[in-house]
């Protein structure tokens, strides 16, 4: 005894709280659940038996601390409804998991479920009937409890046969995983299967002998259960997670401990906290007093605080492992993302500092867009330059003489034009854009103004040049997503089932796919290149020989052209940035014209040229590699 309490009191207290935090703890991965992969069987099965542990323990809480026989009575019995089910939920989890692996029901495993299902239906008609238990007993020991009758010892040994039962179909879906990842969380499921199971089970055993004579025995094996039931929730939820999703592990796992973490971790330690304190002031006849609430919201501030300050040391310690350094770098390249935005607002303050060094009364920044000038923002009055953008002249005097003008002055109908230079890896200097202010030709301009415009105008050449790079990495990553989309979708389907890697994974291009299509392409009108392709071999263009009179080479031009056609933006043609790939595949392959020609036309240099056509080819191949899926996929259909 402590301070008056007993220790049968201070376990049950323990019990109360720890299965709070269970029904906490299942309510929460009930909802991280149902915001994911839903369309999984296992996934749905999982949330049934969630939904069974969140309706058991809640009624057991509010059960637990009810003063009103009538609440404690609806209580028990809504907590026996969801016992009652459980049985049910795990054989078709079972199933389901087994089905998953290639093993599908063949009749038996299902009408098993479904016979299960509906027994459990009658056992819940049972119950306000006091057939399954018997009527509220006051009084009994270690706790108010439903009566027990001759029906509640069948149950007890139906919950048991059946959750062996599903324990069995369990360990075969175990033996027939494939991978040693997959093996360790089929491990997970079996434990944690096991031992939510077996942890409900003492409810089922309130008013046996044994129990009413010893109530802290019972209070300290609920207590350990409801601790390992909510321990091994979470883990399967973990192993759950995984099923059918094509986000890589480490999401996975940072996603469902972000939640935990923030959700049930946080909710049951503030409760814990909050009730011990409660239970307390029991002590000085003041069970609410001020701590209550100042210490829960203390409680809650903390915890976020302390999550959120450690959460890229855990995420960095417990999810990266090897990969540690290459996702550093890539979050450390999104945190210096150069957006569209910044890139705004850093123009704007270059003109705006144009304007008050020089006392002119507006400037302008423009972009080499295409085969045209597109302004990207305007310091003062913006008509004045809407000539400038739409000029022939202009264009035309920038092209000609832009890169050979680095660092001086154009001057155009009382204008400065200063155009914006950079030095490629090839040391070819590339034209931006153009910055330009009102300027009287006559006027001289101070040394020390001349310098900081020619500071001002590199550092925009230098920032134009990032984001122009940045941008064709970005092309690049969506160009390259398709394809690693398609390996992380067949490693989630072969995981627990190695047939399912062979349905869209064999005989799938190589990895000089590209280089096959930008030779048949360079011959596209005729040559070697085109008429011994490896493409003559897709499956596409077999099938596609038929509406081309039976010539495979006309059938290889006519998927490349359509190929290239999806990649065609919606609308009339334009030289501008969104049509960039089109135009160098359209110009360079099906209009056969030479490489310094189209780069003149598209007003960039050859070493630009060669890099966005890169991607351009990339887009071509992944939109084959679409067709040929597709085509795959109807022929085996």
């Amino acid at each position: 005894m402590i301070f008056g309490i007993t220790w049968a009191s201070i376990f049950q207290t323990i019990s109360q709280i720890t299965a709070a935090g269970v029904a906490i703890t299942a309510f929460s991965l009930l909802l991280y659940a149902l915001a994911y992969n839903l369309h999984e069987r296992v996934v749905r099965s999982f949330i049934m038996i969630l939904m069974c542990v969140v309706v058991v323990y809640t009624a057991e809480s509010i059960a637990s601390v009810s003063h009103q026989p009538i609440m404690t009575e609806i209580s028990l019995k809504v907590k026996w409804a969801g016992i009652s089910l459980l049985p049910a939920t795990y054989l078709y989890f079972a199933d389901s998991l087994l089905t998953l692996t290639g093993r599908p029901s063949r009749g038996r495993r299902l009408w098993m479920v479904w016979i299960t299902y509906f027994f459990s239906v009658i056992l819940i008609i049972l119950i306000p009937l006091n057939i399954l238990v018997g009527p509220l007993v006051e009084t009994g020991l270690p706790a108010p409890h439903l009566a027990r009758t001759q029906v509640t010892n069948l149950f007890a040994i139906y919950y048991a046969g059946v959750m062996i039962v599903a324990g069995a179909i369990l360990y075969r879906a175990f033996q027939r995983t494939v991978t040693k990842t997959s093996r360790r969380r089929m491990i997970y499921l079996l434990t944690g299967a096991t031992v939510a199971a077996v942890g409900t089970y003492p409810y089922l055993l309130f008013g046996s002998g044994l129990f009413s004579q010893i109530p802290i025995l019972f209070w300290i094996i609920v207590s350990i259960a409801n601790l390992l039931v909510g321990g091994f929730l979470v883990i399967m939820a973990y192993s759950v997670a995984f099923f059918g999703v094509t986000w890589p592990d480490r999401l996975v796992k940072s996603r469902l401990f972000k939640w935990f973490l923030r959700g049930p971790f946080t909710a049951s330690v503030v409760l814990a906290t909050t009730t011990i304190i409660r239970r307390l002031g029991l002590l000085w006849d003041d069970p609410y007093n001020a701590f209550v609430p100042i210490l829960m919201v203390g409680m809650i501030l903390l915890m976020e605080y302390v999550i959120t300050l450690l959460a890229p040391f855990w995420e960095r310690l417990l999810f990266y492992g090897s990969d540690r350094k290459e996702i550093t770098r890539i979050q450390s390249l999104e945190d210096h993302l150069l957006t569209r935005s910044d890139l705004k607002q850093f123009l704007e303050i270059v003109t705006a500092t144009i304007c008050d060094l020089l006392q002119v009364k507006s400037s302008f920044i423009a972009m080499m867009d295409g085969g045209g000038l597109m302004m990207l923002t305007v310091a003062g009055d913006q008509e004045a330059f809407k000539e400038i953008e739409s000029s022939d002249e202009v264009l035309a005097l920038t092209l000609e003489n832009g890169t050979q003008s680095a660092g001086n002055f154009l001057h155009w109908s009382g204008h400065i034009l200063i155009p914006l230079v950079y030095e490629d890896q090839q040391n070819e200097k590339v034209l931006l854009g153009l910055c330009g202010f009102p300027w009287d030709e006559s006027r001289e301009m101070e040394a020390e103004h001349l310098q900081s415009i020619n500071l001002l105008t590199f550092r925009v050449s230098i920032a134009l040049r990032d984001w122009k790079m940045q941008e064709q990495v970005i092309k690049s990553m969506e160009s390259l997503q398709p394809q690693v989309a398609l390996i992380q979708q067949l490693r989630a389907a072969s995981s627990y089932n190695k047939t399912s890697v062979l349905l869209d994974e064999a005989n799938l291009p190589e990895e000089d796919f590209v280089e096959w299509v930008k030779d048949a392409l360079s011959h596209y009108w005729g040559g070697p290149k085109l008429t011994e392709s490896p493409l003559l071999g897709l499956r596409v263009v077999q099938s596609a020989i038929d509406e081309y009179d039976g010539n495979p080479i006309n059938a290889l031009r006519g998927i490349l052209k359509t190929a290239i056609e999806n990649i065609k933006p919606e609308g009339q043609q334009r030289f501008t940035s969104e049509w960039i790939l089109y135009n160098i595949l359209e110009l360079k392959f099906l209009e056969g014209r030479k490489v310094r020609e189209v780069a003149n036309r598209l007003a960039m240099s050859e070493a630009d040229l060669y890099r966005k056509q890169r991607v351009a080819l990339e887009a071509v191949s992944k939109t084959i590699v679409s067709m040929e899926l597709a085509a795959r996929e109807e022929e085996q259909t």
